[in-house]
């Protein structure tokens, strides 16, 4: 598909992924984020991982807080995103405390980050993550990813790549109604089957099994 056909094609998809969130209730986004919630506490790789990076939720997501109070209570190490608006640069900065969320500022997407000029321990500079959770608003079963278009994700995936000689493990959160037939990409994605040695795993907030189970780069 053609560079400009793709970005159609996106764009569309975007719309129409934002219309399913938007119908989604209050109460059935808290019901789906607290299952996945359960899922992800009791999944092994969380469980044996320490240094952990995680997304601090918009609205539209799933509910990412009762994973990080979890991630202090097991006394792992908890990175968020830090990311600078003028480019598609993000960093994954530490965490004192779960409580400090609501003294940060919040973005123009209405989300809580550090400042710019609030310097902190960096991850990948101070020994990598273990684990990186990863939004976006729509997913295929090919281990494609819709994101919001800013490529903050994808270009920060490429720098663990280069900077991490064990990879990180990731998981995609997201609810069920986010999962696609097909996610549309060109040669300027990131698509995740294609990179050696980064597994990805989607999780919804739906009953039952793990589901989604992207393809795993050995």
């Amino acid at each position: 598909m053609a560079v400009a056909a793709v970005s159609v094609a996106k764009r569309s998809l975007r719309a129409e992924l934002k219309q399913r969130l938007r119908a989604l209730s209050a109460e059935e986004r808290l019901r789906q984020s607290r299952l996945l919630t359960q899922k992800v506490i009791a999944h092994r790789q969380y469980q044996n991982s320490k240094r952990i990076s995680i997304f601090l939720s918009m609205q539209d997501e799933i509910e990412t807080e009762e994973i990080i109070k979890d991630i202090f209570q097991q006394g792992k190490t908890c990175f968020i995103p830090q990311y600078q608006f003028q480019s598609n640069h993000m960093d994954m900065v530490k965490l004192a405390s779960p409580e400090e969320i609501s003294l940060l500022p919040k973005t123009s997407w209405n989300i809580h980050q550090p400042a710019e000029g609030d310097v902190r321990e960096e991850a990948l500079s101070t020994g990598g993550l273990d684990l990186i959770f990863i939004p976006g608003l729509g997913f295929d079963k090919d281990g494609n990813r819709l994101g919001r278009g800013r490529g903050y994700y994808d270009a920060y995936l490429k720098r663990c790549l280069q900077h991490q000689e064990v990879k990180p493990y990731i998981m995609a959160l997201a609810f069920k109604e986010q999962i696609c037939l097909q996610v549309p990409v060109d040669e300027h994605d990131m698509k995740t089957c294609s990179v050696p040695g980064l597994r990805i795993l989607c999780i919804t907030g739906e009953r039952g099994d793990l589901c989604s189970r992207f393809l795993l780069a050995k």
